[in-house]
Protein backbone atom coordinates (compact mmCIF):
# COMPACT_ATOMS: atom_id res chain seq x y z
CA UNK A 1 0.00 0.00 0.00
CA UNK A 2 1.50 3.06 -1.38
CA UNK A 3 1.61 6.54 1.17
CA UNK A 4 0.16 9.33 0.39
CA UNK A 5 0.67 13.14 1.46
CA UNK A 6 -2.35 16.03 1.97
CA UNK A 7 -1.12 19.80 0.57
CA UNK A 8 -3.63 21.77 2.70
CA UNK A 9 -2.77 24.92 0.70
CA UNK A 10 -3.39 23.13 -2.80
CA UNK A 11 -6.35 20.95 -1.13
CA UNK A 12 -4.55 17.93 -2.89
CA UNK A 13 -3.35 14.59 -2.53
CA UNK A 14 -0.11 13.14 -3.64
CA UNK A 15 1.13 9.42 -3.96
CA UNK A 16 4.82 9.03 -2.61
CA UNK A 17 7.38 6.67 -4.07
CA UNK A 18 7.14 3.09 -2.62
CA UNK A 19 9.58 2.02 0.52
CA UNK A 20 12.38 0.03 -0.47
CA UNK A 21 11.70 -2.41 2.11
CA UNK A 22 11.51 -6.46 2.49
CA UNK A 23 8.17 -7.83 2.71
CA UNK A 24 7.79 -8.43 6.35
CA UNK A 25 7.99 -4.82 6.69
CA UNK A 26 5.65 -3.79 3.84
CA UNK A 27 2.92 -6.90 5.60
CA UNK A 28 3.46 -5.96 9.01
CA UNK A 29 2.02 -3.31 11.63
CA UNK A 30 3.44 -0.12 10.96
CA UNK A 31 3.17 3.53 12.89
CA UNK A 32 4.38 6.65 11.87
CA UNK A 33 5.10 10.38 12.42
CA UNK A 34 5.58 13.11 10.92
CA UNK A 35 8.52 16.02 11.85
CA UNK A 36 10.28 18.77 10.18
CA UNK A 37 10.26 18.24 6.93
CA UNK A 38 10.21 14.38 7.18
CA UNK A 39 8.10 11.20 7.53
CA UNK A 40 8.90 8.68 9.84
CA UNK A 41 7.27 5.02 9.19
CA UNK A 42 8.34 2.52 11.75
CA UNK A 43 7.87 -1.41 11.55
CA UNK A 44 9.22 -4.87 11.71
CA UNK A 45 11.89 -6.67 9.20
CA UNK A 46 13.12 -10.35 9.14
CA UNK A 47 16.25 -8.85 11.14
CA UNK A 48 13.52 -7.48 13.96
CA UNK A 49 12.70 -3.26 14.15
CA UNK A 50 12.82 -1.03 11.54
CA UNK A 51 12.34 2.71 10.64
CA UNK A 52 12.12 4.13 7.24
CA UNK A 53 12.28 8.59 6.72
CA UNK A 54 10.83 10.12 3.89
CA UNK A 55 12.35 13.71 2.89
CA UNK A 56 10.39 15.79 1.75
CA UNK A 57 13.49 18.04 0.50
CA UNK A 58 14.90 15.12 -1.64
CA UNK A 59 11.48 13.40 -1.87
CA UNK A 60 13.35 9.74 -1.29
CA UNK A 61 13.10 7.04 1.43
CA UNK A 62 15.90 6.08 3.17
CA UNK A 63 16.99 4.13 6.43
CA UNK A 64 16.75 6.45 9.97
CA UNK A 65 18.77 5.09 12.52
CA UNK A 66 16.93 3.02 15.21
CA UNK A 67 16.04 4.24 19.09
CA UNK A 68 18.17 3.56 21.70
CA UNK A 69 15.86 0.91 22.70
CA UNK A 70 13.61 -0.37 19.89
CA UNK A 71 9.93 -0.87 20.70
CA UNK A 72 6.33 -0.34 19.02
CA UNK A 73 2.77 0.59 20.10
CA UNK A 74 3.81 3.56 21.42
CA UNK A 75 2.50 7.24 21.66
CA UNK A 76 4.05 10.04 19.89
CA UNK A 77 3.96 13.33 18.78
CA UNK A 78 6.09 16.47 17.01
CA UNK A 79 7.33 19.86 17.35
CA UNK A 80 9.00 21.57 14.73
CA UNK A 81 11.91 19.37 14.11
CA UNK A 82 11.98 17.61 17.34
CA UNK A 83 9.98 14.60 18.25
CA UNK A 84 9.12 12.15 21.56
CA UNK A 85 8.89 8.64 21.73
CA UNK A 86 6.90 7.29 25.31
CA UNK A 87 5.82 4.06 26.23
CA UNK A 88 5.45 1.19 23.78
CA UNK A 89 6.18 -2.92 24.09
CA UNK A 90 10.21 -4.14 23.04
CA UNK A 91 10.71 -7.18 21.36
CA UNK A 92 9.55 -9.74 24.18
CA UNK A 93 6.08 -7.62 24.86
CA UNK A 94 7.23 -6.22 27.95
CA UNK A 95 5.50 -2.73 28.35
CA UNK A 96 8.01 0.35 28.82
CA UNK A 97 7.89 3.59 30.33
CA UNK A 98 10.77 4.90 28.44
CA UNK A 99 11.13 7.75 26.66
CA UNK A 100 13.28 9.41 24.01
CA UNK A 101 13.99 12.33 21.91
CA UNK A 102 14.17 12.55 18.16
CA UNK A 103 15.70 15.75 16.05
CA UNK A 104 15.31 15.72 12.41
CA UNK A 105 17.98 17.93 11.82
CA UNK A 106 20.66 15.79 12.43
CA UNK A 107 18.96 12.36 12.48
CA UNK A 108 19.78 11.28 16.27
CA UNK A 109 18.07 9.89 19.09
CA UNK A 110 18.44 11.09 22.78
CA UNK A 111 17.02 9.07 25.77
CA UNK A 112 14.93 10.62 28.07
CA UNK A 113 13.85 10.33 31.67
CA UNK A 114 11.73 7.41 32.09
CA UNK A 115 7.59 8.50 32.63
CA UNK A 116 5.64 7.86 36.28
CA UNK A 117 4.42 4.67 34.76
CA UNK A 118 4.89 2.01 31.84
CA UNK A 119 1.85 2.69 29.14
CA UNK A 120 1.40 0.95 25.69
CA UNK A 121 -1.40 1.55 23.23
CA UNK A 122 -1.47 5.73 24.37
CA UNK A 123 -1.13 8.90 22.67
CA UNK A 124 0.98 11.65 22.58
CA UNK A 125 0.64 15.57 21.97
CA UNK A 126 2.54 18.56 22.29
CA UNK A 127 0.62 22.02 23.51
CA UNK A 128 1.20 25.19 25.46
CA UNK A 129 5.11 23.62 24.27
CA UNK A 130 4.89 20.85 26.62
CA UNK A 131 4.61 17.00 25.47
CA UNK A 132 1.60 15.32 27.23
CA UNK A 133 0.71 11.17 27.25
CA UNK A 134 -2.48 9.79 27.56
CA UNK A 135 -4.51 6.59 27.97
CA UNK A 136 -3.10 3.10 26.80
CA UNK A 137 -2.26 0.07 28.89
CA UNK A 138 0.18 -0.56 31.48
CA UNK A 139 -0.41 -4.38 31.48
CA UNK A 140 -1.75 -6.58 28.81
CA UNK A 141 -5.04 -6.06 31.00
CA UNK A 142 -5.06 -2.89 32.87
CA UNK A 143 -6.43 0.57 30.75
CA UNK A 144 -5.03 4.03 31.86
CA UNK A 145 -7.36 6.83 32.39
CA UNK A 146 -4.70 9.19 33.54
CA UNK A 147 -2.03 11.62 31.65
CA UNK A 148 1.27 12.64 31.85
CA UNK A 149 2.68 16.16 31.00
CA UNK A 150 6.85 16.33 30.02
CA UNK A 151 8.28 19.52 30.45
CA UNK A 152 11.13 19.90 28.29
CA UNK A 153 12.88 22.75 30.34
CA UNK A 154 12.85 20.78 33.81
CA UNK A 155 13.26 17.34 32.07
CA UNK A 156 10.77 16.30 34.51
CA UNK A 157 7.03 14.30 34.24
CA UNK A 158 3.64 15.07 35.97
CA UNK A 159 0.92 12.78 36.30
CA UNK A 160 -2.78 14.17 35.64
CA UNK A 161 -5.44 11.94 36.68
CA UNK A 162 -8.83 11.14 34.73
CA UNK A 163 -7.26 13.32 31.90
CA UNK A 164 -8.19 10.82 28.98
CA UNK A 165 -11.67 11.09 28.08
CA UNK A 166 -12.45 7.88 27.46
CA UNK A 167 -12.57 6.23 30.81
CA UNK A 168 -16.31 4.93 29.76
CA UNK A 169 -15.63 1.99 27.34
CA UNK A 170 -19.23 2.16 26.77
CA UNK A 171 -20.79 -1.08 25.25
CA UNK A 172 -17.21 -2.66 24.79
CA UNK A 173 -14.09 -4.13 26.88
CA UNK A 174 -11.53 -1.32 27.31
CA UNK A 175 -8.78 -3.70 26.08
CA UNK A 176 -10.65 -3.53 22.14
CA UNK A 177 -10.77 -0.10 21.22
CA UNK A 178 -8.18 1.48 19.52
CA UNK A 179 -5.20 3.97 21.29
CA UNK A 180 -6.87 7.58 22.09
CA UNK A 181 -7.92 9.46 18.94
CA UNK A 182 -6.82 13.32 19.72
CA UNK A 183 -5.49 15.91 17.95
CA UNK A 184 -4.25 19.46 19.26
CA UNK A 185 -5.49 22.82 17.01
CA UNK A 186 -4.28 26.15 17.87
CA UNK A 187 -3.14 24.59 21.55
CA UNK A 188 -6.54 23.21 22.12
CA UNK A 189 -6.91 19.87 22.91
CA UNK A 190 -9.85 18.29 21.02
CA UNK A 191 -10.91 14.33 21.23
CA UNK A 192 -12.76 11.34 18.59
CA UNK A 193 -14.84 9.24 21.62
CA UNK A 194 -14.57 5.70 20.01
CA UNK A 195 -17.97 4.93 22.40
CA UNK A 196 -20.45 7.82 21.56
CA UNK A 197 -18.87 8.92 18.29
CA UNK A 198 -18.75 12.82 19.56
CA UNK A 199 -16.04 15.24 19.28
CA UNK A 200 -14.51 16.54 22.59
CA UNK A 201 -12.96 19.92 24.01
CA UNK A 202 -10.77 19.57 26.59
CA UNK A 203 -10.40 22.38 29.04
CA UNK A 204 -7.14 22.52 30.70
CA UNK A 205 -8.19 24.45 33.86
CA UNK A 206 -10.75 22.05 34.74
CA UNK A 207 -9.48 18.81 33.78
CA UNK A 208 -12.16 18.12 31.96
CA UNK A 209 -14.24 17.30 28.67
CA UNK A 210 -17.23 18.66 26.92
CA UNK A 211 -19.02 17.62 24.02
CA UNK A 212 -18.67 19.43 21.06
CA UNK A 213 -20.67 17.79 18.05
CA UNK A 214 -21.03 14.31 16.89
CA UNK A 215 -18.72 12.77 14.50
CA UNK A 216 -19.17 12.99 10.79
CA UNK A 217 -18.16 9.52 10.77
CA UNK A 218 -18.46 6.01 13.14
CA UNK A 219 -16.04 5.26 15.54
CA UNK A 220 -17.76 2.81 17.80
CA UNK A 221 -17.98 0.76 14.13
CA UNK A 222 -14.32 -0.74 14.81
CA UNK A 223 -13.24 0.18 18.36
CA UNK A 224 -12.04 3.33 16.78
CA UNK A 225 -9.43 1.12 14.81
CA UNK A 226 -8.79 2.87 11.29
CA UNK A 227 -10.34 5.87 11.82
CA UNK A 228 -7.93 9.36 11.54
CA UNK A 229 -8.81 11.95 13.48
CA UNK A 230 -5.92 14.11 13.53
CA UNK A 231 -5.00 18.40 13.35
CA UNK A 232 -4.44 20.37 10.03
CA UNK A 233 -4.33 24.03 9.92
CA UNK A 234 -7.25 25.07 11.68
CA UNK A 235 -8.95 21.96 10.82
CA UNK A 236 -9.48 18.92 11.70
CA UNK A 237 -9.64 15.98 9.14
CA UNK A 238 -11.64 12.97 10.38
CA UNK A 239 -11.37 9.50 8.11
CA UNK A 240 -12.92 6.69 8.48
CA UNK A 241 -15.88 4.36 8.37
CA UNK A 242 -19.14 5.79 7.40
CA UNK A 243 -22.49 5.50 8.86
CA UNK A 244 -23.72 2.82 6.26
CA UNK A 245 -20.23 0.92 6.45
CA UNK A 246 -18.53 2.73 3.32
CA UNK A 247 -15.62 5.11 3.27
CA UNK A 248 -15.96 9.21 3.67
CA UNK A 249 -14.37 11.85 5.56
CA UNK A 250 -14.72 15.33 6.34
CA UNK A 251 -13.23 18.47 7.81
CA UNK A 252 -14.01 20.37 11.39
CA UNK A 253 -13.33 23.49 11.89
CA UNK A 254 -11.97 24.56 15.10
CA UNK A 255 -13.97 27.22 16.86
Amino acid sequence: MPWEAFDPMRQKWMRLPRISCDDCFTCADKESLAVGSELLVFGRELSGFAIWVYSLVTHNWSKCPLMNLPHCLFGSSSLGEIAIVVGGSDKNGNVLQSAELYNSEVGTWQTLPDMNFPCKLCLGFFMDGKFYVIGGMSSHIDWLTCGEEYNIETRSWRRIENMYPGHDAGTFHPTMRSPPLVAVVNNQLYSADQATNEVKKYDKVNNSWSVVKRLPVRADSSYGWGLAFKACGNSLPVIGAGGHGGNCSAFLESR
